[in-house]
Formats: C-alpha cells, structure tokens, sequence
C-alpha cells in the first residue's frame, strides 16, 4: 500500500461502503464483497467507477476480480497510482 492509499484508507472504506450500500462497521478487510456482504457484478462495476473519479486514476477491467475485498481495492489503487 502505498502512502496515498494508506493516508486515504478510511475514505476509501467509505467509497466501498457508500457504493455497496453498508455499513462502514460491517466492512472489514478480507470480506468478500460478493460473498459476505451480498454484492453483485453491476456493484463491482460502479465501485470501479467510483474510485476512478474520486481518485483520478484509469483502473484496468481486468483488475475488477480483485476488487472484492478491501485489501484488494487498496492494492489495485496502489498500484494504479504508482503508474
């Protein structure tokens, strides 16, 4: 994680709650979005989206499977922000 990424954690928790539509408590770090807090692909989708405006980086598609957990959102920005 980079010190960015690791500055903005807990806006980014709040991106990725705001998004999937729970509680920033409920969201810990290895949760499973599709799994463990009942989000589907369009939701995958639109946090991608979300976190391309909110911090002015292109992410891949192909990094959307590791966009559903939170450590994976953080290691995806990071290393779209390191490019």
């Amino acid at each position: 994680m980079n010190a960015v990424v690791a500055r903005r954690a807990d806006e980014i928790r709040q991106v990725v709650c705001r998004v999937l539509e729970v509680d920033t408590g409920r969201v810990r770090e290895t949760d499973h979005f599709v799994d463990d807090l009942e989000a589907d692909s369009m939701k995958l989708i639109e946090l991608l989206a979300n976190l391309e405006i909110e911090f002015d980086v292109e992410i891949d598609e192909d990094a959307l499977d590791r966009l559903v957990t939170l450590r994976g959102v953080y290691e995806v920005l990071t290393e779209a922000l390191d490019r």
